[in-house]
């Protein structure tokens, strides 16, 4: 079983993937064909899907322990939680923007392209070396588990306005993730969800 570091360190892999996909990828505005525009589309919903389930469990076990095992753990959560809920707000209005040919779609997509890796720094290089060195190897194994199990009921939609307490978030996180994955079969997105 993978800790916690390398749970959330393939989140990241994934994420930074999609991303220079996004950056490099043709846009409307570039002439891009209606199949790169399709793909694009594709590409933003999986960053939705990926971002959505990496933040919940981050939220209801990560950041905990965070806050627990470090000095300056409440301050090092509430700096990583805003920069989560402003990614938040950003893949939320981006999931709303119906077409890639939208103006829209390229700003919030460039937008969360500098939050996300912004955030993803922050997290590897501040946070993690401090959390390494206070975990016992077999302590960042459970919350590695915890966090791969987490996301098998995770949301798959971010909920920018869902209250930050990991106990609320426990409770109500799989009522969300149910409706979440309801909607997503309606509109035809559910097989993204089962994606790595």
């Amino acid at each position: 079983m993978p800790n916690a570091f390398e749970v959330l360190a393939a989140d990241h892999e994934e994420v930074l993937r999609l991303l220079a996909e996004l950056e490099v990828g043709p846009a409307a505005a570039a002439g891009a064909t209606s199949g790169q525009l399709a793909l694009r589309q594709q590409l933003v919903q999986q960053l939705v899907i990926v971002e959505s389930k990496h933040e919940a469990v981050e939220e209801m076990y990560f950041w905990p322990v965070v806050r627990e095992r470090l000095a300056n753990g409440d301050s090092l959560a509430d700096l990583a939680q805003d920069q989560e809920q402003q990614g938040k707000f950003i893949l939320d209005r981006l999931d709303k923007v119906t077409s890639p040919e939208h103006e829209e779609f390229d700003d919030q997509i460039a937008h969360f392209i500098q939050t996300g890796r912004a955030h993803i720094a922050f997290e590897e290089e501040t946070v993690w070396p401090a959390l390494r060195a206070a975990l016992t190897v077999a302590e960042a194994e459970n919350l590695g588990r915890e966090l791969e199990d987490g996301k098998e009921n995770a949301p798959t939609r971010p909920h920018p306005n869902t209250p930050l307490s990991p106990g609320l978030l426990k409770v109500a996180g799989a009522v969300v993730a149910a409706a979440d994955r309801l909607r997503d079969a309606a509109i035809g997105r559910d097989g993204l969800a089962d994606q790595p």
